[in-house]
């Protein structure tokens, strides 16, 4: 029996019950079993069906991408930046030159020396496509590597967040490539997948819709220090790493239970209480903030084209709702208004007066009715896969349908699909959309620069494309406010300027606990965004 097999979880838990374990079985052979490679099995919250991390914000290719490639700097267990490929840099008196050298020992997959060059092309690939990234190069003159390991980025500006942004949380994370799929257009997926990460992708054993196999990277150098966050030493002790799609979470319950997988990502929040009285499994939740629902408008076409079409959203949806299905346990909700998330230095509810108003559904209407909406269908791309965008989903469809001046047009698909899909320009008839749920991690959308979905850069914008130019003006001096004081007020303008244009519609706060078995893992990190496989010892 496979027992790596995603059809068969329960007929394992079967055996199991019935007393035909074949760890039992193994035990009679001792040495055979020593010798058998050391395989993390672990379900994530969708399934890997995209190779490129910069090509889309999606956070299940952002985990694919941690385990194949690296960075330069990464966020500690403190959400401080530490150097991770970078062995040394230097500032100049000015803050406008930074210089930095790798460290010895840097290799990609296929045994080439990871060189200056490559990380030059890889930064100014991820910084046409990241938000925070075209933040950073609005402030960049140049980019040159200045020998094999060191090269020098220049400012037109002191900036002070160059760190912060190299080393940020969620995604698209400023992974290093090859020079030769860096130069790929930004705006085409690479097809090759070769980095110097501690994981080595297993092309040729990846089934989409079943798993997705990484093997370790015998030639990879970890840093000295210990794991910290995305931070620290990398140090891999497993053979392999198996991410099981399971798209039923019934049946990614049902697997860790038996013992068939090792690690469940995003357990759902009815089946907590069973796993928390579960002998060898543990729950563990990141200290850290957790995550942010949004409701995704497309600025492109109507009705949400129009500013008054997407104010009347806040007439119409109740986040408290959400909160009620995504996460019951009252211990893992939080209401909040902040468009940077809450608890974080940037919290602000300015201008949030219209959404924390009683629903008005004639006032919706009047709004709907000065956009010039006239009952055409509002397209909207159901994810019925994803542990929570697909509840979700129900309730804004419920809420939606609610106002009933509002003609819907729900289309049910997996999530890669809506990845594929949100990413289209064309109108809705022509394959588009108005409407999508995803959502981001608090850390990074914490961080008015770093919060992708906020920004309204027009065609340099995020899926949604909004576009005001004073709003960017506004978001582009925080980047150079000189102190908290400062960058805080500002945090309050920014914040009434997102409510009056609604980029999107946010639906409230929530942490995840991950579920692993505790009596078969150790060396577990706890991460506030994308999960880290390595440090990870199987007993």
């Amino acid at each position: 029996m496979d027992i790596r097999s995603t059809q068969a979880p329960l007929r394992l838990a079967t055996l199991v019950v019935a007393g035909v374990s074949t760890a039992v079985l193994a035990a009679a052979s001792l040495p055979a079993l020593a010798q058998q490679p050391k395989t993390l099995r672990a379900t994530m919250h969708a399934d890997v069906r995209q190779l490129d991390p910069f090509w889309t914000t999606q956070t299940i290719v952002g985990i694919h991408g941690a385990m194949v490639y690296d960075t330069l700097f990464s966020s500690d267990a403190n959400l401080q930046p530490q150097p991770q490929m970078v062995e040394k840099w230097t500032v100049s008196e000015d803050r406008k030159t930074y210089v930095f050298t790798l460290r010895d020992g840097l290799k990609f997959h296929d045994g080439t020396p990871v060189m200056a060059k490559d990380a030059v092309a890889s930064m100014k690939r991820w910084g046409a496509r990241d938000g925070a990234g075209k933040q950073l190069m609005g402030f960049t003159d140049s980019i040159t590597a200045t020998g094999d390991k060191t090269f020098e980025w220049k400012l037109k500006e002191p900036y002070g967040l160059v760190l912060d942004t190299l080393a940020k949380q969620g995604t698209n994370l400023p992974f290093v490539m090859r020079e030769k799929e860096a130069m790929v257009d930004p705006f085409q997926q690479i097809t090759e997948v070769v980095g110097s990460g501690p994981f080595v992708f297993k092309r040729d054993e990846w089934v989409p819709g079943s798993k997705t196999i990484y093997a370790k990277f015998a030639d990879y150098v970890p840093r000295k220090e210990p794991a910290s966050g995305h931070a620290g030493g990398k140090v891999v002790k497993v053979d392999r790493v198996e991410f099981i799609w399971m798209p039923d979470p019934q049946t990614a319950q049902s697997a860790l239970v038996a013992g068939e997988i090792d690690y469940l990502e995003n357990p759902q929040i009815d089946f907590l209480p069973m796993l928390e009285s579960t002998p060898g499994i543990k729950l563990e939740t990141n200290p850290a903030q957790g995550t942010m629902g949004l409701i995704q408008l497309n600025h492109l076409h109507p009705p949400f084209n129009n500013v008054k079409a997407r104010q009347a959203m806040l007439h119409i949806i109740n986040p408290q709702d959400f909160l009620n299905t995504i996460a019951a346990d009252k211990k893992l909700q939080k209401l909040c208004y902040s468009y940077f998330g809450c608890g974080v230095p940037m919290e602000t509810d300015a201008g949030s007066e219209p959404y924390k108003a009683a629903k008005d559904l004639k006032k919706a209407e009047q709004l709907f009715k000065e956009a010039g909406y006239k009952g055409e269908p509002i397209t909207i791309l159901h994810a019925t896969d994803h542990q929570y965008i697909n509840p979700a989903n129900l309730v804004m469809i419920q809420q939606l349908r609610r106002a009933s001046f509002l003609k819907l047009d729900v289309q049910a698909m997996d999530w890669g699909t809506v990845v594929s899909r949100r990413a289209k320009r064309e109108t809705p008839a022509q394959g588009g959309w108005n409407i999508f749920i995803t959502g981001t991690t608090v850390l990074s959308s914490a961080n008015p620069v770093t919060n992708t979905w906020i920004g309204m850069g027009c065609e340099k914008a995020n899926v949604g494309w909004p576009c005001n130019a004073e709003f960017e003006a506004a978001r582009r001096a925080w980047g150079l406010a000189p102190d908290l004081e400062t960058r805080q007020k500002l945090a309050v303008d920014l914040s009434k300027r997102l409510y009056d244009q609604v980029p999107f519609v946010s639906f409230a706060q929530w942490t995840s606990p991950v579920a692993y078995r505790s009596d078969k893992l150790s060396g577990v990190i706890s991460t506030p965004s994308i999960p880290a496989m390595w440090n990870i010892e199987k007993k």
